[in-house]
């Protein structure tokens, strides 16, 4: 897959809909799982909109800057993911550090449910990361 197929306009809102589509997909089904388990997230520290929101943006956040480093200077276009990703780990912690310190009764599964949103938005990121770092000049 090769990424100047998303030079144009068009093709550009074509993959930022269809981003927004998987996210609105992986959220429908995270809602039904926690509904269909009994999970109350009216006592969540943030709702789940907030934290799809949230790393949705960060995500994006990193995907663009790795972009604008690769037309800049390809070879810093790796490191410049990590550092991305570290400040949106920064970040994170900011909105971790309540949940962490909650201790209602669904305390864990609200540090569970983060982590695992974090991971599978940082999954996203890499992937795309390493197309672009795989795709010829």
């Amino acid at each position: 897959m090769s990424f100047n197929l998303f030079q144009t306009p068009k093709q550009q809102k074509v993959l930022l809909a269809l981003w927004i589509a998987f996210v609105t997909l992986a959220y429908c089904v995270h809602q039904a799982a926690f509904t269909s388990a009994g999970i109350a997230l009216n006592v969540f520290t943030y709702s789940l909109v907030s934290l799809y929101l949230l790393f949705g943006i960060l995500s994006i956040g990193v995907v663009l800057t790795v972009f604008q480093v690769r037309k800049r200077n390809f070879d810093s276009a790796g490191m410049s993911f990590l550092i991305a990703t570290s400040v949106k780990m920064m970040i994170c912690s900011l909105f971790l550090r309540p949940i962490l310190k909650s201790i209602s009764v669904t305390a864990a599964i609200e540090k569970t449910n983060f982590f695992m949103m974090f991971i599978v938005f940082l999954a996203i990121e890499t992937l795309v990361t390493i197309l672009i770092l795989n795709e010829k000049q």
